[in-house]
């Protein structure tokens, strides 16, 4: 997997598999938040739509992690593979943001 300079943004090549994964995986996600608003809607009990939050943050914490693994296997190997150490400066500052 390659990533190409597009104008000022980086872009990526994904595999179908990878990414019938992570829409599969986005679109569980949507459905959930869809599902809390129903919920916030129906003036649901707090800790029940608490709940569903917590559940919703566990899915984009999966997400984030499955997109990460593939980020570090492809685009930072391969770019520390060609010299561009400057990707290591990134991706800790792209793990600096996932852990706030």
């Amino acid at each position: 997997m390659e990533h190409q300079e597009s104008c000022c943004h980086k872009t990526k090549e994904r595999s179908e598999n990878e990414y019938k994964s992570l829409i599969h995986r986005l679109n569980r996600i949507e459905g959930q938040i869809r599902g809390i608003r129903g919920m916030v809607e129906k003036s649901a009990y707090c800790t029940d739509i608490l709940a569903q939050v917590a559940a919703a943050n566990a899915a984009l914490n999966a997400f984030s992690k499955e997109l990460l693994a593939q980020h570090i296997r492809t685009c930072v190997v391969q770019d520390i593979r060609d010299g561009k150490d400057e990707t290591i400066d990134e991706l800790l500052a792209t793990l600096q943001k996932l852990m706030k």
